[in-house]
């Protein structure tokens, strides 16, 4: 699409997925409790099983350009009539997240410049092309950085499933993620994400998932011989000297000398 800006397009609730590149200008994502930035030269990657999404334009006689691929859920059993790839199905993820962007990957912008010359030559497109460009753009989405991603969102098409807040935030508390990536599980912006976590734990995200770790690696620490590094990793923490310092805060004793104690007691 060549459109100029300011413009809006809702996305209509169907069971397909959209991949959106931003070839020029620039547009807004937006949900009912989320909005982001679509620089030129990025890629935006949403399913369309619930309303409220659109992008709009928002800079005034702008000429933006934008291509958009639908992936229809029937399409996609058509065209991978025996099996379809992995990036299809449900992976362990608790998530309700049906939006990621794909950072600006040189192959994708590639495979753009491919695509456009269909656009400019289409008596020169059949349906064996059109299904080999379709494969092809499934096949870069899945070795993109964003691959796990983008998994969550497309499988969605597939094996939907809507998990609670509560259940998103307890199935991620020990996983190495940040606030900012729990919002996004929970298909919410940070703000949003921290006043519905307060309003449920009338606490701060921080500081809940920093206290439950810590709790955690106290009984790790009491009844196991692992490696404090390794009991500080399967609680969630990176960094060691995070870890020890933290629960040093939390318990007035290093996890050694915490451990110590509660083998003599």
């Amino acid at each position: 699409m060549s459109i100029k800006a300011p413009f809006e397009f809702a996305f209509p609730v169907a069971e397909q997925a959209c991949f959106l590149y931003m070839l020029k200008g620039e547009a807004e994502y937006h949900s009912a409790v989320d909005h982001l930035n679509i620089p030129a030269q990025q890629s935006l990657l949403l399913n369309c099983l619930y309303s409220g999404k659109q992008v709009r334009g928002a800079k005034s006689g702008g000429d933006d350009e934008i291509v958009i691929i639908t992936f229809h859920r029937n399409t996609l059993k058509r065209v991978y009539n025996k099996e379809l790839p992995l990036i299809f199905k449900k992976n362990s993820q608790t998530t309700n997240q049906s939006r990621g962007i794909i950072n600006n990957d040189f192959l994708i912008q590639k495979y753009i410049e491919g695509l456009l010359f269909y656009f400019e030559n289409p008596l020169l497109v059949s349906d064996e092309i059109l299904i080999l460009k379709l494969k092809e753009i499934v096949l870069l989405l899945s070795q993109t950085q964003q691959a796990e991603v983008i998994q969550t969102i497309l499988s969605q098409l597939f094996s939907p499933a809507t998990f609670t807040f509560r259940q998103i935030i307890e199935a991620n508390l020990f996983l190495p993620v940040s606030v900012e990536d729990l919002a996004q599980k929970n298909n919410l912006s940070a703000s949003s994400f921290k006043r519905e976590f307060k309003k449920l734990y009338n606490d701060s995200p921080a500081s809940y998932i920093k206290s439950k770790r810590l709790e955690r690696a106290a009984q790790l620490l009491s009844v196991s011989d692992d490696r404090i590094t390794d009991i500080a990793f399967d609680c969630g923490f990176n960094d060691l000297a995070n870890f020890t310092k933290s629960f040093h805060d939390s318990y007035g004793v290093s996890p050694s000398n915490y451990r110590l104690k509660q083998k003599e007691s």
